[in-house]
């Protein structure tokens, strides 16, 4: 096994930077989702929220209102396969949008969200 790679990474890292861990919006969603509804769960939230979060095109809002959406849905019993519909349903909630969809994730969403979803997309003439 070469380690090599990880012997040039050892370089460029030092210990001080591994004590100053960042985050993005993605990694908290994904992390959030995964989280217990209770007390600990919450926790975990609160300090990833207080964490440095690197730049993102949407604020860090939108991926932790994706992370509830999915965990709402598990906890109501619905299973939604992709975490980035949540993050799409969380835009459009945002935003007073429909989603125009063939995509059964967004039907789902909208039984327990306030999210406007069209499953039959007509072509425009």
């Amino acid at each position: 096994m070469d380690r090599a790679p990880d012997a040039r990474l050892a370089r460029r890292v030092s210990a001080d930077d591994l004590l100053r861990p960042v985050t993005c919006g993605p990694v908290v969603q994904e992390v959030v989702q995964g989280l217990r509804i209770g007390p600990d769960g919450d926790a975990v939230r609160q300090a990833l929220s207080a964490m440095p979060c690197l730049r993102d095109p949407l604020p860090l809002n939108t991926f932790l209102e994706a992370a509830e959406i999915y965990r709402t849905g598990r906890r109501k019993g619905y299973v939604i396969r992709a975490a980035a519909d949540c993050l799409i349903a969380a835009i459009a909630i945002a935003n007073r949008v429909p989603v125009w969809h063939q995509d059964r994730d967004f039907s789902v969403i909208s039984k327990y969200t306030t999210l406007t979803s069209m499953e039959r997309l007509e072509r425009l003439q």
